[in-house]
C-alpha cells in the first residue's frame, strides 16, 4: 500500500491566505475620528429610541431640580422667612416645606427658644407616580416662593414647573395670632401626567429635648392618632421600635411632653403608615432629641388632580390653645389619662386648677385645689376610721381566739368570722373607702405631669412645678434615684410614713391570722418607693401628695380625739352581739363549707 506525504503546495496556500486577511484587517481598521463619529451617532440614536418610547411622558425642563445644584445656577436659595405673633417661620425653596420654626412665647431648660421644627429633623416628601411609573419626589424639587401679606394673614405660595406649563404648587396660609398653619397641594395642571396610584406624603421628624430629664420628657412624649369614628389610639412610649397601619385618620400628632407637631386632614387621611422610634435609653445631659417619627399617608385626590387642604399645628399641647381649634378636636391629643381617670382629669380637675391659677400663684392654687379634694374626700376617711376603731374594740376577742385556736387554722378562721358577724365588723369596710380613693389618686398622677400650665412656674425653691425641684446636686448618679436631691419627695415620703402608721398600726396587730400580709414591711416599703420614684418627677405632684397625705393625717386626728367615742363604740359592738344574728346565703354556705372542711380533716 503506498504511503501518502505532506503536501507542501497545501501548506503554502494557507499561509498566503492567512497574511492577505491580516493586511486587510490592518488596511480597513478606522481612523480614531471615524470611530468617534460613529459612538456620537449611536448615542444620538439611543436617545432618540427613548424620547419616542416615552412620549407622552413627563417631559423635565431643561433647569436642576436636584438639591445638589450648581454654582452657576441664577436661582436665589435663600428661605423665605415669616415672623407672626406666636412663631417665626423658614420656608425652604428646596423641597417647598416649612423646615424651621422657633416659638416665640416659650423656652426650654437651657433658656433657648423652643426648635419645634429644626432644618436637619424635619423633612415632608409628596411622592406622585407618573403615567409611565416614574417617582416624583418633591424634596427633591426647586420651588418659586410667592409670599402675599394680608391684614391679619400672610399667603405663602411655593410653585416648582416640573414640565413646560405644568406645575406642583403648595400654599400656606398663616394668621398672625394662631398655631394653625393652612396647607393645600395642588396638582391640577400635571394631572394630564400622573398615573392614578394615590400620591404619598411622608413626614420624618425627629423631637427635640425640651425638659432637664429626658427620661421623665420622654415618658410622655408620644404619637398619637385620631381616627374617623372619634377614637384616640397612640404608639407605644417605651418600645424601641413600633410601626402601625391604620385607615381613615382624622389627625396625627407628634407629641412632646408639652409641646406638639400636628399633621391634620380637612376631609380625613384614607390610609397611614406610622413609625415611632424611641432614642432615650438612659438619663443623659446632653442627649438633644427624644423619639423619631415617619408618617406616610395617602392623599388619593392628587392623582385626579384635585387640590388636597390640610392642616399644621406647631404648639403647645395646651387644652386652653386647643380651645380655639375644637372644630379639629385637638384637645384630644392631650394624655389626661384612661378611662374614667381621664374623665375627671378633663371635665373636673383640669378646668378647676385653670380656675383657681387665674388669681392665685399656682403652687398655692396646688394646695388650695389639695384642701378641696381631702374635705371632699373626708366622709370617707371618716368611714375608714370608724372600721379601724371598731376592730381596735374586738381586737382582744380576737386575740383570744388566735390562741385558743393556735393549732387550728381552720377554727380559728371560722371563729373570727363568727365574731365579726356578731359584733358587725366587716374587716373589709376599712379597704373600701380606700378603694374608693383610687380614681382620684390616679387622675391626680396623670394630671399634674401633663399639667401644662405649670410649665416653668416657680413656688418657694422650685424653679419649675412641671419638672423636678433640686436642693442639693450630686457629684455621681445613684440608680434609680439621680444625681440630685428633690425635697418635696423627700417630705411627702416622711408624711405618708405617718400616715401609714396611723392607719396600719391595728392591722399589723392581726399579722398572726393566715393570709394578712406583712403590713410592718410595707409600711417601710412605701416611703422608700416615693422618694426615689418621684425624685424625678414633677415637683406639683410630689407637692400635692406632700399636702394631701399631711391634711389626712390632721383630719384623722380630729376625727380620732374630737369625732369619735370609742367607749361608745365599745357599747355598741358588745350591744350588736347580744343581737339575734340572721345569717345571709353567703355566710350560711361560708360557715357549711368550713365545718365540712373541719369533719374532713378530723376523719383524716
Amino acid at each position: 500500500m503506498e504511503e501518502k506525504g505532506i503536501d507542501k503546495n497545501a501548506i503554502i496556500g494557507f499561509v498566503l491566505i492567512f497574511a492577505i486577511m491580516i493586511g486587510w484587517f490592518y488596511v480597513s481598521q478606522p481612523t480614531p475620528e471615524e470611530i468617534e463619529a460613529q459612538r456620537a451617532l449611536t448615542t444620538q440614536s439611543d436617545i432618540e429610541e427613548v424620547i419616542a418610547e416615552t412620549e407622552p411622558a413627563l417631559t423635565p425642563i431643561e433647569e436642576s431640580t436636584s438639591a445638589e445644584l450648581p454654582v452657576s445656577d441664577e436661582r436665589s436659595y435663600e428661605p423665605v422667612n415669616i415672623e407672626t405673633e406666636h412663631f417665626t417661620l423658614e420656608f425652604s425653596r428646596v423641597g417647598g416645606q416649612l423646615k424651621h420654626i422657633t416659638l416665640n412665647d416659650f423656652t426650654n431648660h437651657q433658656d433657648q427658644p423652643i426648635e419645634i421644627l429644626q432644618p436637619e429633623f424635619s423633612d415632608l416628601n409628596l411622592k406622585l407616580v407618573t403615567a409611565q411609573g416614574m417617582n416624583l419626589n418633591s424634596n427633591e424639587l426647586y420651588f418659586e416662593p410667592e409670599v402675599i401679606q394680608e391684614e391679619g394673614r400672610t399667603r405663602v405660595t411655593l410653585r416648582s414647573e416640573v414640565a413646560e406649563g405644568a406645575f406642583l404648587e403648595f400654599k400656606y396660609q398663616v394668621l398672625n395670632d394662631s398655631y394653625l398653619v393652612d396647607f393645600d397641594i395642588n396638582t391640577t395642571q400635571l394631572s394630564a401626567y400622573l398615573s392614578s396610584q394615590p400620591a404619598i406624603l411622608s413626614w420624618s421628624y425627629t423631637a427635640p429635648r425640651n425638659d432637664q430629664s429626658i427620661q421623665y420628657e420622654n415618658r410622655y412624649t408620644r404619637l398619637t392618632y385620631r381616627l374617623g369614628d372619634g377614637s384616640i389610639k397612640k404608639l407605644s412610649a417605651t418600645s424601641e421600635l413600633d410601626e402601625e397601619e391604620e385607615s381613615d385618620l382624622s389627625w396625627i400628632s407628634f407629641r412632646h411632653h408639652f409641646f406638639s407637631a400636628i399633621l391634620g386632614s380637612k376631609s380625613k387621611f384614607s390610609k397611614a403608615e406610622l413609625v415611632s422610634e424611641n432614642l432615650v435609653e438612659e438619663e443623659s445631659k446632653t442627649a438633644s432629641h427624644t423619639k423619631r417619627y415617619q408618617a406616610s399617608v395617602e392623599l388619593e385626590s392628587l392623582s385626579r388632580g384635585a387640590t388636597e387642604s390640610m392642616y399644621f399645628y406647631f404648639g403647645p399641647t395646651d387644652s386652653k390653645t386647643f380651645a380655639n381649634y375644637s372644630e379639629y378636636e385637638l384637645i384630644e391629643s392631650i394624655p389626661f389619662g384612661w378611662g374614667i381617670f381621664g374623665t375627671i382629669n378633663r371635665y373636673i380637675f383640669n378646668p378647676f386648677f385653670n380656675f383657681l391659677a387665674g388669681f392665685m400663684p399656682f403652687g398655692i392654687a396646688i394646695i388650695v385645689m389639695t384642701f378641696v379634694v381631702r374635705i371632699a374626700l373626708s366622709p370617707v376617711t371618716y368611714k375608714s376610721y370608724v372600721s379601724q376603731a371598731k376592730m381596735k374594740v374586738i381586737q382582744p376577742e380576737v386575740k383570744e381566739i388566735n390562741e385558743k385556736f393556735a393549732n387550728n387554722a381552720m377554727k380559728k378562721q371560722q371563729e373570727t368570722m363568727k365574731l365579726y358577724n356578731l359584733a358587725g365588723v366587716n374587716p373589709m369596710s376599712g379597704c373600701v373607702p380606700a378603694l374608693l380613693q383610687l380614681p382620684i389618686f390616679y387622675a391626680l398622677f396623670s394630671f399634674f405631669p401633663t399639667s401644662f400650665i405649670l410649665r416653668q412656674k416657680s413656688f418657694l425653691w422650685v424653679d419649675d412645678l412641671s419638672s423636678y425641684d433640686t436642693i442639693v446636686d450630686l457629684p455621681f448618679t445613684i440608680p434609680f434615684y439621680g444625681d440630685h436631691i428633690s425635697l418635696f419627695p423627700i417630705l411627702a415620703s416622711v408624711a405618708i410614713f405617718f400616715y401609714m402608721q396611723m392607719t396600719t398600726g391595728q392591722t399589723m396587730q392581726m399579722q398572726q391570722q393566715p393570709g394578712m400580709p406583712n403590713m410592718k414591711f410595707i409600711m417601710y416599703l412605701s416611703p422608700v418607693m416615693m422618694l426615689f420614684f418621684f425624685n424625678n418627677y414633677a415637683s406639683g405632684l410630689s407637692l400635692y401628695y406632700f399636702i394631701s397625705n399631711l391634711l389626712t393625717i390632721v383630719i384623722m386626728l380630729v376625727i380620732k380625739n374630737y369625732i369619735i367615742d370609742e367607749n361608745r363604740i365599745h357599747l355598741q359592738v358588745q350591744a350588736n352581739k347580744q343581737k339575734p344574728k340572721k345569717e345571709s346565703k353567703f355566710q350560711r354556705r361560708m360557715r357549711e363549707m368550713m365545718e365540712q372542711a373541719e369533719q374532713q380533716k378530723k376523719l383524716k
